[in-house]
């Protein structure tokens, strides 16, 4: 027994010591990927046999730890623990056995069975592959690139498989994984990232689903800390404390604004419905994304995602003289002729034409990206402030010779079929021909339904001819009058004229329209924004909670007092936060919220703030390690939250 115990202290300690240095490693990564580039913490750092090391030997000694001090006998702490091992072992194998690499395809020229991997040294595919086509997709109207396309292939012994690879669509074949990289100038070839790593991806998702598993029992226990601590007074304070944080943080950016609608009047605008990157949303969700992606923020400046769409529908004059337009590339920022990181609409026109024109044909690859993502947002405000990306206007109608009259349009509306809210999309967008947009709308799947389809318009498109009068004169005029009426500033009238919208769309759309709670909760969803100022404010009291930690350790007291509470509470008000958007992110997207990079960091930084819960007794350390991994896996997910292409 004697001997056990030292085993214990001695893995314990060890255990403590690598955990210390392991956050130390993260701050210093995460410092080095903020000064010279993620590209140099990944090799220096995260990809370094030390820091690897350090992740196995940790991962070794917890498990003999648990092993030695017989925790397995208490099942929800084991899992959680031992899925956190899985996870890791997943990382280890994917680290050691897994290939990443590039291959480079143009159509017409012979298959191949080799690609370039990380060291850019050749590895061979047990099967060859060729490029059949490949297409870009354009933002309506515009000849701004939306998503591209490959269409693959792959020829294994005497059998043929295709297979599309897109920016949001994997193709999979024998565990290798084939992502959308880039594409040649000329549109005739692509570049696609190989994955291949057939066991340690399945590793970590073992660990994921034990994960939560464990989770699930944890919270469940009547006695758990977790519990304990939602009944604590100091709960309460501190989400007060957070709220006034966040209002105190809005408030900083008041100032000067361009002319919008009021906040009231525009949050009734995004309550209508859009059709919407192939779906059925709250034109608040289409706001949101819009001005993320403009601005950086879901708000700016104190203005709602709603009034800044608004601006640009109805106060264009104004807002294409606002630095709104956000630009990562100090290239790109030289070709505009701006110094700072935001760019006004009216710096990418100058005396010769558009600027960026050039900027996109010549140069890096890199540069050519940022030339194109400035130029995206470039037409994305152009896509609102001619009205043509808000599709917020059905028709229901059954009758193809009609719907086949309007592809000499060039903003070609989308068709909708009831069978789409069952997850049988059945849309037509931008067909070539009249025979494809008719196989669309007769395929079994419309049959099947028995209800007509629903076409979706803009107030900028050309409608179908056999239209009815009336019908058409509320599409193109109803925006019209609103417009006046917001002109005269008689608010009133405007909302009147909303609702008339609304009413429209219900009438017309009643058949595939979203159920009334999850468009609810999507709206509730749009409004949860804070995950940023939360990451933040982790990464922040990770300084201050190891420091008290160290004072305490050498005063050498024990115990919890107000300090450790207050710190503990802070995080059970982030994780309720992180529950909560991630439920209503499963509940309105239909699938478990797992299905990205966003996610699973998402997920993860709940998950730190779980193990945090459990362990902090025997390693009061490990609450500034929550709070660290807390903040990083939101930081992270930050930069891959899909915003304008991927479903929510």
């Amino acid at each position: 027994m004697k001997h056990a115990i030292m085993n214990s202290g001695w893995t314990r300690y060890v255990s403590f010591g690598l955990l210390v240095l392991l956050i130390l490693a993260l701050s210093v990564a995460t410092v080095l990927a903020k000064v010279y580039g993620a590209d140099f913490a990944r090799e220096f750092v995260y990809g370094s046999p030390v820091f690897v090391a350090l992740w196995g030997i940790c991962a070794v000694t917890a498990l003999w730890y648990l092993i030695v001090r017989s925790q397995q006998k208490k099942l929800a702490a084991f899992m959680l623990h031992l899925s956190f091992i899985l996870i890791l072992v997943g990382a280890l194998v994917t680290h050691l056995f897994g290939l990443q690499g590039n291959l480079h395809l143009r159509q017409g020229e012979p298959e191949t069975g080799i690609f370039v991997n990380q060291d850019w040294q050749a590895e061979s595919f047990p099967f060859t592959v060729s490029l059949k086509e490949f297409h870009l997709e354009y933002y309506p109207g515009t000849f701004a690139p939306m998503d591209f396309v490959s269409t693959v292939v792959v020829r294994d012994g005497d059998r043929l498989s295709e297979g599309k690879v897109a920016m949001n669509h994997i193709y999979s074949y024998r565990n290798y994984r084939f992502y959308q990289s880039g594409y040649d100038v000329d549109g005739k070839g692509t570049t696609l990232s190989v994955s291949y790593d057939p066991y340690g991806i399945s590793i970590t998702y073992a660990g994921y689903a034990l994960l939560l598993i464990s989770m699930i029992l944890f919270l469940c226990k009547k006695d758990s800390r977790f519990r304990q601590l939602l009944h604590h007074p100091l709960l309460r304070s501190a989400g007060v404390g957070c709220v006034l944080l966040f209002m105190a943080v809005g408030g900083l950016h008041a100032g000067e604004l361009p002319r919008t609608l009021p906040k009231g009047v525009a949050a009734k605008l995004g309550n209508l419905y859009v059709y919407y990157n192939e779906r059925l949303c709250p034109l608040q969700t289409l706001a949101k994304d819009f001005t993320t992606k403009l601005c950086g923020s879901p708000t700016y400046k104190g203005l709602t995602s709603e009034q800044v769409l608004s601006g640009w529908l109805f106060y264009y004059d104004d807002w294409k003289e606002e630095p709104v337009i956000r630009i990562k590339s100090k290239e790109v920022g030289r070709l505009l002729g701006i110094d700072g990181t935001h760019a006004r609409l009216v710096d990418f026109v100058g005396a010769d034409g558009y600027k960026l024109e050039n900027g996109i044909a010549s140069g890096s690859l890199k540069e050519m990206r940022a030339a194109e993502e400035a130029t995206e947002k470039f037409n994305l405000v152009s896509m609102v402030a001619t009205g043509s990306l808000l599709k917020i206007y059905p028709y229901s109608t059954s009758d193809l010779s009609a719907a086949s009259a309007s592809l000499s349009s060039p903003d070609m509306p989308f068709a909708l079929d009831a069978s789409t809210v069952s997850g049988k999309s059945v849309i037509s967008e931008t067909f070539s021909s009249s025979d494809k947009l008719a196989a669309s709308l007769s395929s079994p799947d419309v049959s099947s339904a028995g209800m007509p389809s629903v076409v979706w318009y803009s107030f900028a498109d050309d409608l179908l001819k056999d239209m009815p009068g009336d019908v058409v004169v509320f599409i193109h005029k109803s925006m019209e009058g609103m417009s006046d009426e917001i002109a005269r500033k008689d608010y009133k009238v405007v909302n009147g004229l909303l609702d008339e919208i609304k009413k429209y769309q219900c009438k017309e759309a009643c058949g595939v329209l979203p159920s009334d709670m999850r468009f609810k909760a999507e709206k509730i969803y749009n409004g949860m924004t804070y995950s940023r100022y939360l990451a933040l404010l982790c990464v922040s009291l990770v300084i201050l909670a190891f420091v008290f930690y160290c004072r305490r350790m050498i005063l050498q007291k024990r115990g919890r007092n107000f300090v450790i509470t207050l710190l503990l509470s802070l995080l059970v008000v982030v994780f309720l936060y992180l529950f909560a958007t991630i439920s209503l992110r499963g509940y309105v997207s239909g699938h478990l919220p797992f299905s990205n990079g966003y996610e699973t960091m998402q997920f993860m930084a709940a998950c730190a703030i779980l193990l945090t819960f459990f362990l902090y007794k025997r390693f009061p350390a490990i609450i500034a390690f929550g709070y660290l991994v807390c903040g990083l896996s939101l930081l992270i997910s930050m930069m891959g939250n899909p915003i304008l292409r991927s479903p929510c």
